[in-house]
């Protein structure tokens, strides 16, 4: 007799109306339900489940999408700016988030030092930033782990041994990705823990729909095998987004161990031209360009255009309408590294400039 404890079932019933829920049904009438799953499909890189999200969207109102963070340290520019235009856009496309404040997370992976009161002031302080890029709070709801698990711990502890007994060793080490770990690393047995809480998140969260980057694909997709496991019929629907990569040659990944590499929320004018003038960028190459990935993901969102300006010599000004017209001059060398790089910075620069007062007098 299998004595698994049920994983919470997805329902198709519409939430309970609140305010935000008034505000998404009202945004909601004038986008059909094909323009929805466009502009939700528009933000993943992969999306696992891709037939189920039509028919999501379609049965219930208001889905319920998780994101979620480790509070640690400063915040670069893809979790300030490319988590606000994502989440935007899932509040647009008539979904309720949740977004997960994984203090304890951070604690178990030593964040900090693991000191939970620092950890939970700079979740704070994040919190800051992304009402300060503009941040549509109406369709998002913070919570902290912390606190929704000790108020949930007959559901929640459960539900993490019950995935725990059902992996082995080899199984959850390979998820240690997410943590920003390797499988080959040592590590504590809380840090191996990890993985089989997050993956309880996405049930205890009742989340219809997982927001992450592609670093989190690994226990996403053990979400799924989860509900393989316990014969659950409605899988969450995995969107997973591109990360951004650092300036240095093949950096894959943003990394905060490397100030150089990556743009922070706090950063002034001078450190952003600088690092922007120090990027990869090769000439006629677009594959592998960060300052290229940079203008497709942070500045066409924010600003729907790039503006290159230039000398008539050179071709003159140029305002770039799409990211298939830059990528044509970019590949043809009509557009130079020298051109887009001052252009990039100026646009950082623009959005830093907006943001950096808001943040400091919001925590004063």
């Amino acid at each position: 007799m299998d004595t698994s404890p049920p994983a919470p079932e997805t329902s198709t019933d519409a939430v309970a109306p609140g305010s935000a829920d008034v505000d998404v049904d009202r945004g909601l009438a004038d986008m059909s339900l094909q323009d929805r799953f466009a502009l939700l499909r528009g933000i993943a890189e992969e999306c696992i489940q891709e037939d189920e999200l039509m028919n999501l969207l379609d049965k219930k109102p208001v889905p319920v999408c998780y994101d979620g963070f480790e509070p640690s340290g400063l915040m670069h520019i893809a979790q300030g700016i490319v988590k606000t235009i994502n989440v935007n856009k899932m509040v647009k496309a008539g979904c309720k988030v949740k977004i997960w404040i994984a203090d304890w997370f951070a604690q178990l992976n030593n964040k900090m030092g693991g000191d939970l009161k620092k950890i939970q002031t700079v979740g704070r302080y994040m919190i800051e930033i992304w009402k300060a890029a503009g941040m549509n709070l109406d369709g998002v709801e913070f919570l902290w782990s912390s606190e929704e698990i000790n108020m949930g711990a007959n559901e929640y502890w459960p539900l993490v041994m019950d995935i725990a007994r059902k992996n082995n060793v080899k199984r959850i080490m390979r998820c240690c990705q997410i943590m920003g770990r390797s499988d080959s690393e040592e590590l504590t047995a809380a840090q191996i823990f990890y993985p089989c809480m997050q993956c309880s998140d996405i049930f205890f969260l009742k989340a219809d729909i997982c927001q992450l980057g592609m670093d989190q694909r690994k226990v996403n997709v053990l979400a799924t095998e989860y509900c393989t496991d316990i014969k659950r019929k409605n899988k969450p629907i995995i969107l997973s987004h591109h990360m951004l990569p650092g300036f240095k040659e093949g950096q894959e990944k943003m990394s905060k161990s490397n100030p150089s590499s990556a743009i922070f929320m706090e950063d002034d004018e001078a450190a952003v031209n600088l690092k922007i003038k120090q990027a990869f960028c090769p000439p006629n190459i677009v594959e592998g360009n960060p300052c290229l990935e940079y203008i497709k993901y942070i500045v066409f969102p924010w600003f729907e255009s790039f503006e290159v300006v230039r000398k008539e010599a050179n071709g003159g000004n140029k305002t770039f309408a799409n990211m298939d017209e830059l990528i044509a001059d970019y590949e043809s060398g009509a557009l130079h590294p020298a051109d887009v790089k001052p252009a990039l910075a100026k646009a950082i620069n623009q959005i830093l400039q907006i943001m950096v007062p808001q943040i400091q007098l919001s925590v004063q």
